[in-house]
């Protein structure tokens, strides 16, 4: 089967790729790994005038999604340009607070959902017991934290979670917890404590006050964070596959210049064979993304996830090894995407979590 886009979702994409090119989102990226958010946030304000974060959003809460293939285009070009900010865990905050409303618990969704479409709030979003770590604590207005879920640990930063086991799949359109969900909390941080380092500067992690306000509380709270944590896999592989795109466009372009003996490296068979090997894994990736974005099945969003992931990290060895010793300086653009294609090859699914769900499916 092929999945290719629409006019109207290709032109989509074309606009965020605009929106983009113009933004000088590496210098952005910069600023906020050093606790300078203004930049990112003014970035954040336009990501959500083009619509972005609508597209996690009902109507009835001010967005018009849900809509993940129109998500998923949009995450491909937020990864394509290294942009900063807790975007995965804004929109799984919001997949969350509209499976709740689902369920007929709607006073978060009224709450929150709006401002979250409207890009006047900020969000992220931690679940387990303990310890937790979420990303870029620092800049949200909204800090949603889930405990007690009995899920597969997936979260925001590649950990797992204590004592984390598979849970029972929940697909888009289902209605109700799972009669086996175990109950859970969903509270609103007070704050959080000190930013810690991170593999990837731009990814600034700090764990959650205790305390605060309960939003919701029972099983339909495990099973709506279930839901959201598909929809956080699938974005965070569409964001992979963009960092991967963006590693190998920047890749392509340097061994045309770079020379050796008095010939541009593109022109060595072995350079040409190692980025061939790069394309097949980035293009291999692509039609399971959008293939999970219309299914939504929790076992093909976890092949996306998988291959996508790899995919990314393939590409970041490739683009480190061709750039030579320059590709390991952090004053190099380059370093920004290098830096994320580990971490999200984990987020939300290490390769292991997500082979065991596409395997047991």
């Amino acid at each position: 089967m092929r999945f290719l886009l629409d006019d109207e979702q290709a032109a989509f994409a074309r606009s965020l790729d605009a929106l983009l090119t113009a933004s000088d989102t590496p210098s952005t990226a910069r600023a906020w790994s050093t606790g300078n958010h203004a930049p990112g946030l003014a970035l954040w304000s336009r990501l959500a005038e083009a619509g972005v974060f609508a597209l996690a959003i009902p109507e009835p809460y001010e967005g018009v999604g849900p809509l993940p293939v129109e998500l998923t285009v949009a995450f491909v070009e937020l990864g394509r340009h290294a942009v900063p900010g807790p975007l995965v865990e804004t929109v799984a905050a919001a997949a969350l607070l509209t499976r709740l409303a689902e369920q007929g618990d709607v006073s978060p969704a009224k709450r929150l959902l709006p401002p979250l479409a409207s890009g006047d709030a900020v969000a992220t979003l931690a679940a387990g017991a303990g310890g937790l770590l979420a990303l870029d604590a620092d800049a949200a207005t909204v800090t949603l934290v889930v405990e007690g879920t009995g899920a597969d640990g997936r979260t925001a930063h590649g950990g797992v979670t204590p004592g984390g086991g598979r849970r029972v799949g929940a697909r888009a359109g289902s209605a109700g917890a799972s009669p086996n969900a175990p109950r859970a909390v969903l509270r609103l941080a007070p704050g959080h404590g000190p930013v810690r380092s991170s593999l990837d500067p731009v990814r600034r992690l700090a764990e959650p006050a205790g305390g605060g306000e309960v939003l919701a509380e029972g099983a339909h709270v495990a099973d709506a964070f279930a839901y959201a944590a598909d929809v956080a896999a699938l974005v965070t592989a569409a964001q992979a596959l963009g960092v991967g795109l963006a590693l190998l466009d920047r890749t392509v372009a340097y061994v045309k210049q770079r020379t050796q003996f008095g010939t541009a490296i593109g022109s060595f068979q072995a350079v040409k064979h190692r980025l061939a090997d790069t394309l097949i894994g980035l293009e291999f990736a692509r039609p399971l993304l959008y293939g999970a974005a219309l299914s939504m099945a929790p076992a093909d969003i976890a092949a996306a996830k998988v291959t996508a992931g790899e995919a990314a990290y393939a590409a970041a060895r490739t683009a480190l090894q061709l750039h030579g010793a320059v590709g390991y300086t952090d004053e190099l653009d380059l370093s920004l995407w290098l830096r994320k294609a580990r971490p999200l090859r984990d987020a939300w699914g290490t390769p292991a979590q997500c082979r065991a769900r596409v395997l047991g499916a």
